[in-house]
């Protein structure tokens, strides 16, 4: 394939991030392209089985069972995926109810989960309820606003986590909602909210400039955007520097395609969020140049069910 032909097809399914060239290398027969195959969900609120044949809306849609025939096929044709949550895993069904969040993290351990962070209904069975779920965990916690030291989760979450897909260095980074006014203090205890805004600048610019990620994603359960003068992720997007892509949650948002806003340096940041209920399984393939000029993202969020 040829540059002409790589950019047309990206932009066509997609959106293009940026402009970068796309060489091939002197009689090689591929392009000299990584790709990254980010696959995601958010606010999935121990929504387990699909939605009942009852004739509503949702009917026959989601279940941990079709995602997971999703995300296996995809992994079975592609090279580099990372499987990403955005928050709110408990509360919503009696799944939560009779077991405390036990199915849904085993669950999303089979399903082979790389991170994910913290919702504020992740909260529902308390701190300590959260904390016990985490045996059941195969994969991190991570939120970088959350100041834990006094509560039985210290030490048991991380602000981040660096992975290497084909090469390419990809920096994960958790954001969290004020808890205050969304959840009981008697169920967060002495957990402190940090400034996003801050936080987000402080991990963001150390992933990028000291750990040297090629690609940094935010996965923030700050909610897409609000008419009241509220952080969101918009509002993150366009305060940050060094934020590649924000995977979003909370307000439930079914985004056809990702939006694309500039930060504070006049670069792209893309915001995705894939509504709730395991409804939609996000997907973005993002196209990285080795000699890292040129990065090119693509967009096909997958209705899960159908």
């Amino acid at each position: 394939m040829d540059r002409r032909s790589f950019i047309k097809n990206t932009t066509y399914s997609g959106l293009l991030l940026t402009t970068g060239a796309y060489p091939m290398l002197a009689g090689a027969s591929e392009p000299e392209i990584t790709k990254l195959t980010i696959l995601h969900t958010n606010d999935v609120h121990s929504r387990i089985e699909p939605f009942p044949m009852d004739g509503s809306r949702n009917e026959g849609l989601g279940g941990v069972a079709k995602r997971s025939t999703l995300i296996s096929r995809i992994r079975q044709e592609q090279d580099n995926v990372l499987l990403l949550d955005a928050g709110d895993i408990f509360q919503g069904t009696p799944y939560f109810n009779f077991f405390g969040g036990e199915v849904e993290m085993k669950l999303m351990s089979e399903l082979g989960y790389d991170a994910a962070t913290i919702g504020n209904h992740d909260f529902d069975g308390g701190i300590d309820g959260l904390e016990r779920q985490l045996i059941n965990a195969n994969f991190p916690l991570l939120i970088s606003n959350y100041n834990f030291n006094d509560t039985i989760l210290n030490g048991k979450t991380k602000p981040y986590k660096i992975f290497n897909k084909g090469g390419v260095k990809i920096g994960v980074f958790g954001l969290g909602i004020e808890l205050k006014g969304l959840v009981p203090a008697s169920l967060y205890k002495a957990t402190v909210y940090e400034d996003p805004l801050i936080a987000a600048n402080r991990w963001a610019t150390y992933l990028k400039e000291e750990e040297k990620c090629d690609f940094v994603i935010c996965l923030s359960h700050l909610g897409y955007k609000y008419e009241e003068n509220k952080v969101s992720d918009r509002v993150l997007a366009q305060s940050s520097e060094n934020i590649d892509l924000i995977i979003g949650g909370h307000t439930h948002t079914f985004m056809k395609e990702p939006e694309r806003l500039m930060n504070k340096a006049g670069k792209p940041v893309l915001i995705n969020q894939v509504g709730w209920a395991g409804i939609i399984l996000g997907r973005l393939d993002v196209y990285f140049e080795r000699n890292k000029k040129g990065t090119c993202i693509t967009c096909k969020n997958l209705v899960v069910g159908t």
